[in-house]
């Protein structure tokens, strides 16, 4: 069998990319393919076609690391789930105002409200979405960190081996469409995670990240509450990971810039995730794709509408 040792296409070249594959004997094998993000592509196949039955077959398969806080003394890792949503430019845009950095965990259906004639609803936008995927170029392009939260945000451990692979590669498979990335972070949704998760994550040359601080702006806390929780953090020197949430209008308007403040006020940078863990942004990086037909989520339910 034979695993994705790591997907860093190497021109071989001026119009042809060299993908090597290393198999369990550690012998090469090198595909030549004519367009590098056709080898990204290819690679994040070939882990999906091999992580749920390796993860299966296994006796005892290795398992992905699981990080909860940074290991750069002084810095802070402000991380967003659930985008790309309609406040990522927002949040962007407040994070390089005071020369700070953000690290995203992209899902790819994300729902937007909509006022129709029949009042305010709700309607599902798809990562590839003309509007979306530009607002996620622009995150991309600013600095920040893109990283995955699976596709559909289901709670992992109740998946089986192949749905979890699933939930993996599609949302690799996006990324490295839209902004030409693979990235070695995932954060499995609510936190969940189980061997089995972890052994697949370990295949996708992931590591599973976590955080130290909740703000609990997902389940209703106020603005005071969530800022109170980075003051005790702040406090305690205990705070390097918060998590928060994109989709959170107090989040995005109100926590955010007060938050800021306080750490750096308390001297602390506020830098990639990456970065805070000195480690490397991305497996591979390309740069942003060319918008083509398979640019689509099959699931979208409002594909003629966009916001």
């Amino acid at each position: 069998m034979c695993f994705l040792y790591a997907i860093s296409p190497t021109p071989i070249a001026s119009s042809s990319t060299a993908l090597t594959l290393i198999n369990n004997a550690q012998r090469h094998l090198v595909l030549q393919v004519s367009s590098p993000v056709l080898v990204m592509q290819l690679g994040l196949l070939i882990v999906s076609c091999i992580a749920a039955a390796s993860a299966a077959s296994t006796p005892n398969p290795p398992r992905a690391q699981v990080i909860l806080s940074c290991t750069v003394p002084g810095t802070v890792a402000l991380t967003f789930d659930d985008g790309p949503y309609l406040y990522q430019d927002d949040i962007s845009q407040m994070l390089l105002s005071k020369g700070a950095k953000g690290t995203f965990f992209m899902v790819t259906i994300v729902s937007v409200p909509c006022v129709s004639y029949f009042g305010s609803i709700h309607l599902d936008e798809c990562i590839y979405g003309t509007k979306v995927a530009a607002r996620l170029t622009r995150t991309y392009q600013a600095g920040h960190q893109i990283a995955s939260h699976t596709w559909s945000h289901p709670d992992l451990t109740a998946l089986k081996a192949d749905e979890i692979t699933n939930e993996f590669n599609k949302t690799d498979i996006a990324l490295a469409k839209i902004l030409g990335i693979t990235s070695p972070y995932l954060r499995p949704p609510y936190g969940n995670y189980n061997k089995l998760v972890r052994q697949i994550a370990y295949q996708f040359n992931k590591t599973l990240i976590l955080w130290d601080m909740d703000t609990e702006d997902s389940i209703g806390a106020t603005v005071e509450q969530s800022l109170q929780y980075y003051d005790q953090y702040i406090a305690n020197n205990s705070v390097t990971i918060p998590l928060q949430h994109e989709t959170e209008k107090t989040t995005a308007y109100q926590v955010l810039p007060a938050a800021i403040d306080k750490l750096q006020a308390a001297g602390l940078r506020l830098v990639t995730l990456a970065e805070c863990l000195n480690q490397t942004m991305y497996t591979s990086e390309l740069g942003p794709g060319t918008r083509d037909s398979s640019w689509f989520c099959p699931e979208e339910r409002s594909s003629s509408v966009e916001i």
